[in-house]
């Protein structure tokens, strides 16, 4: 039988529904869809990847990095009529890091969370900030012992973290494991994962542990909330709704996927060293399998040690920013289009609303449930 979910609270920000929806670079998680999760009482989350690009088209004007992000918030907000919202800032986007904490907190976002590498200098970084005390700080962990190096740094900087996300390695996008051997390793599995955190977050201060990863519907969110998780964040599920910003063929080859068609990219893989999760017919990854692509990286978002491995050889990485940003129309290269999905994708047989969505994750029948539109 369907339980009641629980309220969430990261800092001053109060979540009516314990989901958060993963940020989804690039362009997926778009204002569309992080307003219209907030404005349905979760928390919607953006993404600060290439949103100089992307909000420069949007509104017409050249923004830099700092300006995009304020201004990606306050269009989410305007869906969310004010609702809570968040902003994932990745750390191996290191060039536009800063730029992209403090735009966000211009534009008053209420949560940053930050993974894709450890974000060490999120702290020092927010409290150049006015808002820095408003502001809750949730960084992204695959293990304890990432989670206490974390929280030992903030700690010289005068702040712990507000919440942490725990990302298993069935989650969409980068993964925090760099071969498939230590992804698939039992001691990796999510529950694993959180039992290890559990330690470290109670150590300093029992602050909400987020489950990620593999999430699929309201069981799955029990199950993890009964376990001692505050909530959960997903990303899967929301990329296949009617107002990401994923492409009509994307959330066509969703739909039709099956699991042998989900692959974790590593025999040609991610300039940033980490394994990334792709469908297996995505154009890009194909011709990238096939080094049929000659190397090439002319937007320089991700790095790995200041410098795109893509940008010189083909035979071990290929250039993830060109194949997203082709997949939601803003390349004007001749780019074929990269697919990223959760390793859940196959079990997605239909486009929902975020609303639909949303009633289905608390166990609501959504089908015989009136639209809220009354009060949006």
């Amino acid at each position: 039988m369907p339980v009641a979910l629980p309220a969430l609270k990261i800092r001053n920000t109060n979540i009516r529904v314990p989901i958060i929806q993963g940020g989804m670079g690039i362009g997926l998680s778009n204002f569309t869809l992080a307003g219209a999760v907030s404005r349905d009482g979760g928390l919607g989350v953006l993404s600060s990847a290439a949103l100089d690009r992307i909000l420069s088209q949007r509104h017409g004007r050249k923004m830099n990095a700092r300006e995009a992000a304020a201004q990606d918030v306050r269009d989410a907000k305007k869906i969310a009529h004010g609702a809570p919202m968040g902003m994932n800032i990745m750390v191996a986007v290191i060039n536009q890091y800063r730029d992209s904490v403090l735009g966000s907190m211009d534009g008053g976002v209420d949560v940053i969370i930050s993974g894709a590498g450890l974000p060490l200098a999120l702290v020092e970084i927010a409290l150049e900030h006015p808002r820095a005390n408003e502001v809750a700080l949730v960084p992204i962990a695959s293990s304890g012992r990432a989670l206490e190096i974390i929280c030992k740094r903030w700690l010289r900087a005068g702040r712990l973290p507000d919440a942490v996300v725990v990302e298993g390695p069935l989650a969409g996008g980068h993964i925090a494991w760099r071969t498939e051997e230590e992804a698939a390793a039992p001691a990796n599995r999510l529950e694993n994962l959180l039992a290890e955190v559990f330690e470290v977050a109670k150590k300093y201060g029992n602050f909400p542990v987020i489950a990620a990863g593999g999430i699929y519907g309201h069981e799955d969110i029990q199950k993890y909330i009964s376990m001692g998780c505050a909530g959960v964040q997903m990303g899967t599920r929301f990329l296949a709704t009617q107002e990401s910003g994923a492409g009509e063929e994307y959330k066509k080859l969703i739909v039709e996927s099956s699991e042998e068609d989900i692959e974790l990219a590593s025999r040609v893989g991610s300039p940033c060293g980490m394994l990334f999760r792709v469908l297996k017919k995505s154009p890009f990854y194909q011709q990238a399998l096939k080094h049929e692509r000659a190397p090439n990286c002319d937007k320089g978002y991700l790095l790995n040690k200041g410098k795109c491995l893509s940008k010189e050889e083909n035979e071990k990485t290929f250039c993830i920013c060109n194949g997203l940003l082709a997949s939601i129309n803003l390349n004007k290269l001749e780019e074929k289009n990269l697919y990223t999905v959760g390793a859940i994708a196959h079990r997605v047989k239909k486009i929902l609303s975020v609303h639909e969505l949303m009633q289905e994750l608390q166990g609501l029948n959504f089908e015989v449930m009136k639209p809220l539109s009354s009060s949006f």
